[in-house]
């Protein structure tokens, strides 16, 4: 009789093979289900969305960005070969405050307008602004007197105006006006200082870097020591499309959200008041009144060769610091800043943050009525 142990032990061997084997193999399975798994995960959250171009926009509502490959492109300094030329022909924006009305009730009409404007020079931008551009017109007001607002809207889409210096309900006072409408308000300018007002239609960002900011100052009613000259400076920033020289830039959505601007400027325009001083004879003592409309970025307030001999920080007019060198201006924020210069000459006054003064933010008080010029 032919022995069936050796066959029976080599079958236990192949059925405890198969066995091993069937255990990698699920082993590996259910390795690979989760690896495939973080695969996929990896490869769906490194994806690259490329946002598509907004189709019919109308101008200034760039939303998109235009900078290719995810890079942002600047056109800082961009500037065509009669530059020199075009910044002196250039009327500046008159910076000198204008004198009170009279009377308990100052009634203001604000006209909003899509315009094109130059923001340095050669350089031109589709600004949502003000019937004679950006910054609008400086109110003066004295504290107590009441400010009637009447707001037209002739743009092509729905503003408001939202007023610092006002104590009142926005839901009921800088409510949006639409294409064509007016809208009138009042308030009592109850606190004195230098104040902002913008645009606050959503997005209030957008509307504000599109040129639709101002200044208004409000004179406490205890006088202030007396000052020579007086002058109001809005800082701005632009944010551009494309560069300006050929067609009108628009606003870069991209840009202001990374605060990366293009021109940072004092009442609307880059270096105005290189080619076109403030002035003041030696000895005088000079006020400045100081508004950042921002949208986003802070003004270091500095007159090169000459300390603040008075700074009311944050336009508060109840108290001053003596002898300050460099004051923040907050974005949305104002101050005000008294100098008095005895030497003639040319002194700059700048934003010490001198990337703003590279992209615009600068100017010249020329003391004495001296002769040339001169860049910081």
């Amino acid at each position: 009789m032919t022995s069936t142990a050796p066959m029976r032990a080599g079958n236990v061997e192949k059925v405890a093979f198969l066995r091993v084997v069937v255990l990698l193999l699920g082993l590996l399975v259910g390795i690979s289900i989760p690896v495939e798994i973080l695969l996929a995960t990896h490869t769906s959250h490194s994806t690259v969305v490329t946002k598509a171009a907004p189709s019919g926009s109308m101008a200034g509502m760039d939303m998109s960005g235009t900078s290719a490959g995810g890079t942002l492109q600047s056109f800082a300094g961009a500037a065509p070969v009669n530059a020199a030329a075009l910044a002196a022909a250039h009327k500046p924006y008159d910076a000198a405050l204008p004198p009170l009305t009279a009377g308990n009730v100052v009634s203001v009409h604000l006209v909003l307008k899509d315009i094109t404007v130059q923001i340095a020079p050669g350089v031109k931008y589709a600004a949502w602004a003000w019937a004679g551009g950006a910054p609008g017109p400086v109110i003066h007001v004295r504290q107590g007197q009441t400010v009637k607002i009447t707001l037209t809207n002739n743009g092509a889409i729905p503003h408001s105006v939202d007023f610092h210096a006002a104590q009142v309900a926005p839901n009921l006072n800088f409510k949006d006006v639409f294409p064509g409408k007016s809208f009138t308000f009042s308030f009592k300018a109850d606190v004195a200082g230098v104040f902002m007002y913008h645009c606050g239609t959503t997005p209030v960002l957008m509307h504000i870097a599109n040129g639709m900011y101002g200044a208004i100052v409000v004179e406490p009613s205890t006088p202030l020591p007396h000052a020579d000259e007086q002058y109001v400076l809005v800082a701005s920033e632009w944010y551009l499309d494309r560069n300006g020289l050929n067609a009108p830039a628009q606003f870069d959505m991209a840009k202001a959200h990374a605060r990366q601007p293009d021109w940072m400027t004092f009442n609307g325009y880059a270096g105005q008041y290189q080619k076109h001083p403030l002035t003041a004879s030696p000895g005088d003592t000079v006020r400045f009144w100081v508004v950042d409309a921002g949208p986003s970025i802070d003004t270091d307030f500095h007159v090169v060769g000459s300390i603040l001999q008075r700074a009311w920080v944050d336009s508060d007019m109840t108290q001053f610091l003596n002898n300050v060198q460099t004051a923040t201006v907050p974005a949305g924020g104002a101050g005000v800043f008294d100098v008095k210069i005895d030497q003639p000459g040319l002194y700059p006054f700048v934003s010490h943050s001198f990337a703003s003064v590279d992209e615009g933010q600068v100017g010249l008080l020329n003391v004495g009525n001296v002769a040339g010029t001169m860049t910081h």
